[in-house]
């Protein structure tokens, strides 16, 4: 049996059954979370890697960038090799090459050889990242596809949550190793779901050709379309802010302000509710207002909370001053991401897969940009966490307002 959800334009009465529908959510969810359970799940193994690899803390922590690195350059060309020959052979194939990675990672002897097959995994990793939500374009439209990318968000708010969890738990039975063998199970599961489940998305009628010269003339033109740059750099930057706090949230709250792993643990989770509670939320109101409107509440409410927590961190507001705008800041993640998302992918049917490949590099570009930024001051402050966090959720702001504005020229035609 096969999940056939319908293409559907602006209305919610054309949706596909809920049975069917709820089996697609959790297949592009379980796909597009790939990137926060391969990144998290082995996080808490990293000192266990450098003993047992005979490696320096900063070579195995390669291992993340080359996971990073792989994983744009896999969305850069899976993406418009979906728009050229379908999304199901390349995400097959690329579910097929993530477990490849997975086993090279689990049996890899050294640092280096564990670096390079990080980046096999996540090339493969790739295709059902980028896939996944070109996926949502090709069945849905307008505002039942910014439905389905906040049902989404249910499964996107709990990856990072518990990636970690089910990281350290895994490693209280078995090795690090463990670890990439439960990914190797988790991307043959999906890999079976996908084969004999998911339909092809994209009718041959509506691909394009993946010549290398119009893939980079494509590439191109996105970037200079404003509407789409404002609204993909608005998402990118919104997840920038959700990067320093990832990378700098454990730091600060522990070494700071003296929680206990649990007690960082539970705010970790409480915020990744947060996100999972807004996209449920957003979803709901999107009918009645705009997405435009409903990104600009969004992103204002980021920036704001950003503020927030940079005056926290340096007015030493105390911890709950901290947490209260830190979990509003993370939580506006729900209403963004699917808003943007939608709203920049709403004009390219057509090359779904590409603009899908340009909004996840961006994210993870601008995310890898802000995680060292947190570090600069050093382990005994929480300032540089929050002013990257404030910075680029006005930066956000500050891309939407601008280059998604109507011209002048179109507001004079339009009148």
């Amino acid at each position: 049996m096969t999940i056939a959800p319908e293409r559907v334009e602006e209305t919610v009465a054309q949706r596909p059954p809920m049975t069917g529908r709820a089996r697609f959510v959790l297949i592009l969810g379980g796909l597009s979370a790939f990137g926060p359970l391969s990144i998290d799940m082995y996080l808490p193994a990293l000192p266990q890697m450098a003993g047992e690899l005979h490696a320096a803390d900063a070579t195995v922590q390669l291992t993340l960038s080359a996971f990073i690195i792989g994983l744009a350059l896999g969305q850069l060309i899976l993406g418009p090799l979906s728009d050229a020959i379908g999304r199901r052979k390349p995400l097959v194939a690329g579910l097929a090459l993530y477990m490849v990675g997975s086993i090279l990672c689990a049996v890899a002897p050294t640092a280096e050889l564990l670096i390079a097959a990080r980046g096999v995994q996540a090339f493969g990793a790739a295709a059902g990242i980028v896939i996944a939500r070109a996926t949502v374009r090709d069945f849905y439209s307008g505002t039942a596809m910014t439905k389905f990318f906040s049902l989404l968000m249910l499964v996107n708010g709990l990856a990072p949550i518990l990636a970690p969890i089910i990281g350290g738990q895994i490693l209280n039975w078995t090795s690090w190793r463990g670890v990439f063998v439960c990914l190797t199970v988790f991307g043959a599961i999906l890999l079976a779901v996908v084969f004999f489940l998911l339909p092809e998305p994209l009718p041959e009628e509506r691909r394009t050709p993946a010549r290398f010269g119009s893939v980079m003339r494509k590439y191109a033109s996105l970037l200079r379309d404003r509407p789409f740059l404002g609204y993909a750099l608005a998402s990118g930057l919104m997840f920038g802010s959700l990067f320093a706090y990832i990378s700098g949230s454990s730091f600060a709250l522990q070494g700071v302000y003296g929680l206990s792993p649990q007690a960082y643990s539970l705010v970790f989770g409480l915020n990744g509710i947060g996100i999972v509670l807004v996209g449920q939320l957003n979803g709901r109101i999107v009918g009645r207002f705009p997405e435009r409107t409903l990104l600009t509440v969004g992103l204002v409410i980021a920036g704001v909370a950003g503020f927030g927590v940079l005056a926290a961190t340096v007015l030493d507001l105390g911890l709950i001053g901290l947490l209260i705008p830190l979990f509003i800041l993370v939580s506006s993640i729900g209403m963004v991401a699917p808003n943007a998302s939608s709203l920049a992918l709403a004009e390219q049917a057509r090359s779904a897969g590409s603009a899908s490949a340009l909004l996840g590099v961006l994210q993870f570009v601008v995310g890898g940009l802000a995680t060292p930024l947190v570090g600069l001051g050093g382990p005994g402050t929480a300032v540089p966490m929050g002013i990257v966090m404030a910075a680029f959720g006005v930066l956000a702001l500050l891309a939407f307002g601008t280059l998604t504005r109507p011209s002048a020229a179109l507001i004079a035609q339009a009148a």
